[in-house]
């Protein structure tokens, strides 16, 4: 007679681990990554080198410190860099840089005890505060000087960078935005955040993690489509009238949408409480963008519903069987 052996949960399991999916995230990020080399130049490389290194540093010093097991081979930390420099103007200083990444993690995510107990996006938290904290130097972008960089290289060194405003900016200035095209907005031809820009790579990543089935539809399409509907019915003097499609390709929504507001830890366990959750991003956006003082609202909607994430999860809660 053979012995039965009785374990605890889980006892399905599959080849999925935390460190795989942290990494192909990452790779998902990578066309953005290079697209944004090749528009900004060689300082959008600075810039994402400097704040994946410094995050990666500040995780294994806090975690030494506080005599916890390192976990900076998960990629977690890697990760929070990279998305913290994809929401940096090109131009920023070296010094802002490493500040934000180490209150992304020391702040919006070891304060609280580590991964997958963090409340908020950690990424976020840190462009928060640097947005709170040296608003100047987060609000000047650059024009896209890549291409011009590279050719420009032997004829006596690198361009330097082009002040521009972005194109939500100049909408909310009431200044002409009719010079850029769609397809402009598409291939990131503007200024604006290293990683928001170039709209091709971003889709081009998150394709890969909707088909590999590690994010799902339900918080980018109603996050989208909430901020569409929204920019077409109050986004012009006239209502019903205003150009949805400028806004959804502008600023740092699909990033936002897809890399960040589908975070595990920081959202919503059912796809209802999904769904809830990307059309509250999608309100407080549009509000931030149509009548808020700044002229994006992305990083602030979804770290406000990041804070209602336990709320809709208590509210959405799916039925326990047998009752």
């Amino acid at each position: 007679m053979k012995n039965l052996t009785v374990s605890f949960s889980p006892h399905l399991h599959a080849k999925e681990s935390l460190r795989r999916i942290m990494w192909l995230v990452v790779l998902s990020l990578l066309p953005a990554a290079l697209a944004s080399v090749f528009i900004f130049g060689l300082r959008a490389l600075w810039v994402i080198v400097l704040g994946i290194i410094s995050a990666v540093i500040a995780e294994a010093a806090l975690q030494i410190l506080t005599k916890r097991k390192l976990s900076v081979s998960d990629g977690s930390a890697l990760l929070t860099g990279l998305l913290l420099s994809f929401n940096l103007p090109p131009s920023v200083p070296w010094w802002l840089v490493v500040v934000g990444s180490f209150f992304a993690v020391a702040v919006g995510k070891q304060i609280f005890g580590g991964l997958g107990q963090n409340i908020f996006n950690p990424a976020l938290v840190g462009r928060a505060f640097l947005m709170a904290s040296w608003p100047k130097y987060m609000t000047v972008f650059s024009q896209p000087v890549g291409f011009r960089q590279w050719m420009s290289f032997g004829e006596g060194g690198w361009l330097d960078a082009i002040t521009a405003a972005t194109p939500l900016a100049l909408l909310k200035e009431g200044k002409p935005v009719a010079h850029l095209s769609y397809l402009d907005l598409f291939l990131g031809r503007h200024g604006g955040c290293i990683g928001e820009v170039c709209i091709a790579a971003l889709l081009l990543g998150a394709l890969f993690l909707l088909l590999r089935g590690y994010i799902s539809w339900h918080i980018p399409v109603s996050y989208i489509a909430t901020v569409g509907v929204f920019a077409y019915i109050f986004g012009a003097k006239t209502l019903f009238s205003g150009d949805w499609l400028f806004h959804i390709l502008s600023g740092g929504l699909i990033l936002g949408a897809f890399f960040m507001a589908t975070d595990y830890v920081t959202s919503p366990l059912t796809r209802k409480g999904q769904i809830i959750f990307g059309i509250g991003c999608g309100i407080i956006t549009a509000v931030i963008r149509l009548w808020g003082g700044y002229p994006e609202g992305v990083s602030y909607a979804i770290l406000i519903m990041n804070g209602a994430t336990p709320i809709i999860d208590r509210y959405t809660k799916n039925r326990i069987f047998g009752t």
